[in-house]
């Protein structure tokens, strides 16, 4: 019943919100429930200050929102239905076209960015001697390295740049998450156990079993499940044949100790590419299509109403905005560093304008994942702030990244095309 009640609370929220955005804000949906949430977030503590006896129900539910164990809803459920919905509306020939720069930047690039990351915020941190062990600053540069193409995608789409780019940073998005969380777990172990057998075989060897293991699983759950929904052909037999593959596949996936982002990536664009094409008539398709659409709105809408409301539950946020303000130049220089080197060392088949990796720095939105990332460190002395500047740098990216990130587009495109 405690389950019900929460998720009952926050699906009354997410579309009381998502109406008051729609008819007054008027700015894409993720992005306008999440500020809104932060609006009321703010004056619930306010009010809250003034008058203490008066607001009987804040307590209550601050503690509903600390119940939820945010980094298991999102990482456990949120993110595979997310994942899928994403993946199965990819055009995989368009995929295939960006597929040298998608595997660079998904991989390489996430390297590159973790320790630049780490570099700079412990150089910074000296400086204005904070004490954090360069292993920390290590794990947050793994966890605020993955993109998240939620909130920019919709932007992107109404700034109708290119598809080559829209492709890029879609495709990018989609597997850096899985990388990502290889290397967080992997510098997370070190952070527990310092005489820990890490070396560059074994890790090497995690992350071969962790991303192959979850696309192998994933292309045979998407071939079972496309051959099943060929044999019959029924859209609602279909949809919950998709739900199936996404519930029990990460269960799979969770037993076998392999990727269960990347699982679910790899079977939602073999689903949307040869499902569609071979196994699914164009009822199917539309309905198969359009439910999907639908479950990725509502997650959305939940995941930014949690973020919105996450200052509730952070401790002491405020002590922590100089900090702050400085990791989101880091990471934003970081990210720059991680993409300029790739392309200029590798010689990809088309070539990137200083315009394309301006708009590729300024589009890698930080979301969800790193957040609840951030929450899964065991707690300890420097577990605060670590949550306190990825906050930071998710806020600043999804409000001012995400808002802007269309003009950038459309100002750089339409110079490059003079």
């Amino acid at each position: 019943m405690e389950l019900y009640y929460s998720f009952s609370v926050l699906i009354v929220l997410a579309s009381f919100f998502a109406y008051l955005n729609l008819r007054y804000l008027k700015l894409p949906a993720t992005i306008g429930i999440m500020i809104i949430a932060m609006i009321t977030s703010i004056l619930l503590v306010i009010v809250h200050n003034v008058f203490p006896n008066s607001l009987l129900k804040f307590t209550n539910f601050s503690q509903l929102l600390k119940d939820v164990d945010f980094t298991e809803v999102l990482m456990g459920a949120m993110l595979n239905f997310l994942l899928f919905a994403g993946a199965i509306h990819i055009n995989l020939k368009d995929l295939k076209e960006q597929r040298a720069p998608i595997i660079i930047f998904s991989t390489v690039s996430v390297i590159i960015s973790t320790f630049a990351v780490a570099g700079l915020l412990y150089y910074v941190t000296a400086f204005l001697n904070i004490d954090l062990p360069f292993i920390y600053c290590l794990l947050f540069g793994a966890l605020i390295s993955p993109t998240d193409p939620i909130a920019v995608m919709g932007v992107l789409k109404e700034a109708k740049v290119k598809k080559s780019l829209e492709t890029k940073v879609a495709g990018e998005s989609l597997f850096n998450d899985g990388v990502a969380v290889v290397v967080f777990a992997v510098i997370l172990q070190l952070t527990r156990s310092s005489d820990m057998d890490i070396n560059f075989l074994n890790i090497s060897w995690l992350l071969l079993k962790e991303a192959g293991g979850g696309f192998i699983l994933g292309a045979l759950l998407g071939f079972g499940a496309s051959d099943a929904m060929r044999k019959i052909d029924d859209y609602k037999v279909s949809v919950l044949i998709t739900l199936s593959v996404v519930m029990g596949g990460y269960l799979i996936a969770h037993a076998m100790h392999i990727s269960g982002p990347l699982t679910m990536v790899a079977a939602g664009l073999v689903i949307g590419n040869y499902g569609k094409n071979n196994a699914m008539s164009a009822t199917t398709k539309d309905y198969l299509g359009k439910f999907w659409e639908l479950i990725d709105e509502i997650l959305n809408a939940i995941l930014f109403l949690f973020i919105g409301f996450e200052l509730l539950i952070i401790e002491n946020l405020t002590s922590y905005w100089g900090i702050g303000l400085i990791t989101i130049f880091i990471v934003l220089l970081a990210r720059f560093i991680s993409l300029f080197i790739p392309v200029k060392i590798i010689p990809f088949r088309n070539k990137f304008s200083n315009g394309t990796i301006k708009i590729l720095v300024w589009g890698g939105l930080r979301g969800g994942v790193s957040i609840a990332l951030a929450l899964s460190i065991d707690e300890g002395p420097n577990k605060p702030i670590i949550i306190a500047i990825t906050y930071f740098v998710v806020v600043f990216s999804i409000i001012i990244q995400g808002l802007s990130i269309g003009k950038l587009a459309n100002r750089v495109l339409s110079k490059e095309e003079e």
